[in-house]
C-alpha cells in the first residue's frame, strides 16, 4: 500500500487592504496556488496576537502565514507592519526555544496588485512545510 503525501494546512492572516485583495486578485486572474491555505481576514497585518498564531498551531495548522501591505512602510494605518513583524521576529525565536521549526510561521508583503506574488508565496510555503513535515503539536493534541 503506497503512503499517502503529507498536505500541510496553512492558515493565512491576509490584511484586507493589499495581501488579500493580491490573493483575490490571484484567484480572479486563475493563477494556480495550492488550496492548502485557509484565509482570515484582518484589517491590518499589526492587529495579528501572536496567540492567534500559537492557537493556529495548538489546533493543528502546519504553519502560518502572515501578509500586509506591499512595504512595511507602506502600511494603511502606518505603522501596523512594523509591528506584525517585531512581533513574527520574538514569536520566532519563541518557538525555536519550544522545538517548533521557525519556518512555520512566515510574514510576507504583498500588494493589491501582486496576484502572482501571493500565488509563488503559497506555493513555497507548501513545499517548505511538506519539508518539515507535520506540526509536532497535532501529535502531542492527538495523544490526549
Amino acid at each position: 500500500m503506497e503512503k499517502e503525501e503529507f498536505e500541510p494546512k496553512i492558515i493565512g492572516f491576509l490584511c484586507n487592504w493589499c495581501a488579500y485583495a493580491g490573493a483575490d486578485l490571484a484567484g480572479i486572474s486563475r493563477m494556480g496556488y495550492p488550496s492548502n491555505i485557509r484565509i482570515i481576514r484582518v484589517m491590518c497585518s499589526g492587529m495579528v496576537d501572536p496567540l492567534f498564531v500559537l492557537e493556529a498551531l495548538r489546533n493543528g495548522a502546519d504553519g502560518v502565514l502572515i501578509g500586509g501591505c506591499h512595504l512595511p512602510s507602506d502600511c494603511h494605518y502606518l505603522s501596523g507592519n512594523f509591528k506584525a513583524l517585531r512581533r513574527v521576529l520574538l514569536l520566532k525565536k519563541v518557538l525555536a526555544q519550544f522545538g517548533i521549526e521557525p519556518e512555520r510561521v512566515r510574514i510576507e508583503w504583498v500588494s493589491a496588485s501582486e496576484g502572482d506574488k501571493f500565488a509563488k508565496v503559497v506555493k513555497e510555503m507548501v513545499e517548505e512545510i511538506k519539508k518539515l513535515g507535520p506540526n509536532p503539536l497535532k501529535f502531542m493534541k492527538e495523544a490526549k
